[in-house]
């Protein structure tokens, strides 16, 4: 049996307010966009680290499109999401400190100031506009 070659190319974070997560993943923290489609709040926009060309992109997406979505289902997507369970993101930076500095300095809902993990990661956290938890590891 051979091993597939397989690499993470896209995912999905959810967003309830376009603008909001555009002036986080752009213009906080520095990501390009490379498409932008929809209109009003349903909006999907691609988002990548610049210079990364072939790396996994983020597509930040209304939470629940599905015309087959119940109300009910709905109404608990956006109940997880403003408490910050929906979903969660990990970035990794070689300067976290500066990066954390810069997060704060926008509003960014802090979560955790950078600090010493127990199991070796120095990590901080913050939560997007949407409530996605974003935790950054420094590597």
């Amino acid at each position: 049996m051979t091993t597939p070659n397989l690499s993470i190319h896209t995912t999905f974070l959810p967003h309830e307010d376009p603008e909001a997560s555009l002036a986080f993943y752009r213009d906080v923290l520095g990501f390009e966009v490379r498409q932008d489609v929809g209109q009003g709040a349903m909006r999907w926009i691609t988002v990548a680290p610049p210079g990364d060309a072939d790396g996994p992109v983020l597509v930040l997406a209304p939470p629940v499109s599905d015309p087959g979505v119940s109300e009910q289902e709905r109404r608990t997507v956006s109940d997880l999401m403003a408490k910050g369970s929906w979903a969660m993101l990990i970035l990794k930076t070689p300067d976290l400190d500066a990066t954390f500095e810069k997060l704060a300095a926008s509003g960014a809902e802090v979560v955790q100031e950078p600090m010493d993990q127990p199991w070796g990661v120095r990590d901080a956290a913050v939560r997007d506009p949407a409530g996605t938890m974003v935790r950054i590891n420094q590597a």
